[in-house]
């Protein structure tokens, strides 16, 4: 096997645009080079399937970068039909050879179960030897297994080690876990001004998680003065990258005026971005706005709309009003049935005003008519809260 030239020897060569030579001549970092020129379309017209070829040919010869980009192309069918399995064989080699990312990734794939069966204990195997290397992905998933107590006993003192590692690293996600792990006191003592602190490094970086836990922080006033102008600041740049919690605060800071002037069709536009996501919390308030009228045109045909999607999640809230509207014959025909049936379901999750609302119900429902909605909000709640009726 022809070994690769040195670095300097690499930029050289590159410079002179002689890699395909001593690619056939059989060296396998130019072989490797080549594959990596021919993927990104430096210097050549980008083509996967010229990558994948010269990829294998220094795969086969042992060179772990290459053997790792291989394992990326079959994994993501690129150049090649995805192939986990085959991904799996390239993966392992190059993790075989320390390669840190191919490392990294054969700890996902075991995790997720891809090409190979779900196994935590393999995925905390992979994911250590390429944290232990500094890689901080890495850190940060393995930090997530001891947190969780996936693969390991669960110990959140372990988690915060490598949860640190990748943070001091900058990695966001890590950072913002790190904050949680502080404001909540898991691992360490609590501390809500490191929380903050880990928060707001994240969140810099512009992650939606870590902007939406800053803005809580801001907020509640945790760690920080209360300032509800900086808790809209940061809620609303989560919001505009889709986080749907993010969005659902935003929304309720408009309807209150809460650090921007008080604003109902602003509030109706961010819970309708959380409530379109499945935000159940966000579908009930949205279905009260178009109820009242605040902030669009009073409707409650769209009321009852939002207002079943959230008592469908099991909100009890939700299903209360929902009740409400069927007895009315409000945005629906009236159904004494089908209203009795949604407030016995609020009732069941110990929600006081629907027992209240049920038992009003019952009196001016024949026996057989209270008979078949407690059978129906059996059935109901057997297929959660689905397809009722």
């Amino acid at each position: 096997m022809k070994q690769p030239f040195n670095k300097k020897d690499y930029e050289k060569e590159t410079t002179l645009g002689e890699w395909g030579p001593l690619a056939e001549q059989g060296f396998s970092g130019a072989q490797y080079m080549l594959g990596l020129m021919y993927q990104r379309g430096q210097g050549v017209l980008q083509n996967d399937q010229t990558a994948v070829k010269w990829y294998t040919l220094a795969a086969e010869q042992g060179h772990a970068k290459a053997q790792n980009n291989l394992g990326v192309m079959y994994r993501k069918g690129q150049g090649v039909p995805t192939d986990l399995k085959i991904a799996m064989k390239w993966y392992k080699l190059a993790a075989e050879q320390g390669h840190a990312g191919a490392q990294y990734t054969l700890g996902v794939m075991y995790f997720k179960g891809q090409g190979v069966p779900q196994k935590n204990t393999t995925a905390v195997k992979w994911y250590k030897l390429a944290a232990e290397q500094g890689f901080a992905s890495a850190q940060f998933l393995l930090g997530g297994m001891y947190s969780k107590g996936h693969g390991v006993p669960q110990k959140n003192t372990t988690a915060m080690k490598w949860y640190k590692l990748a943070a001091e690293q900058n990695f966001a996600p890590a950072q913002a876990s790190l904050g949680f792990k502080y404001e909540k006191g898991k691992g360490v003592s609590q501390n809500h001004q490191t929380a903050v602190q880990w928060y707001t490094l994240a969140a810099e970086q512009g992650l939606a998680s870590a902007q939406f836990l800053l803005g809580a922080m801001y907020e509640k006033g945790k760690g920080v003065p209360q300032n509800h102008k900086s808790a809209v600041k940061w809620y609303k740049l989560a919001a505009e990258q889709g986080f749907a919690s993010a969005q659902f605060l935003l929304g309720a800071m408009y309807e209150k005026g809460k650090g921007v002037p008080q604003n109902h069709k602003s509030a109706v536009k961010w819970y309708k971005l959380a409530a379109e996501q499945g935000f159940a919390k966000a579908q009930f308030l949205l279905g009260g706005m178009y109820s009242k009228g605040h902030g669009v045109l009073q409707n409650d045909r769209i009321a009852v709309k939002w207002y079943t999607l959230a008592a469908e999640q099991g909100f009890a809230k939700a299903q209360l009003l929902l009740g409400a509207m069927y007895e009315k014959g409000k945005g629906v025909s009236r159904n004494l049935v089908c209203a009795y049936m949604w407030v016995n379901i609020a009732a069941s999750q110990g929600n006081k005003d629907a027992a209240k609302n049920r038992d009003l119900l019952a009196k001016i429902m024949t026996p057989a008519q209270v008979e078949r909605a407690q059978d129906i909000s059996t059935t109901c709640e057997k297929k959660n809260n689905k397809e009722c009726y």
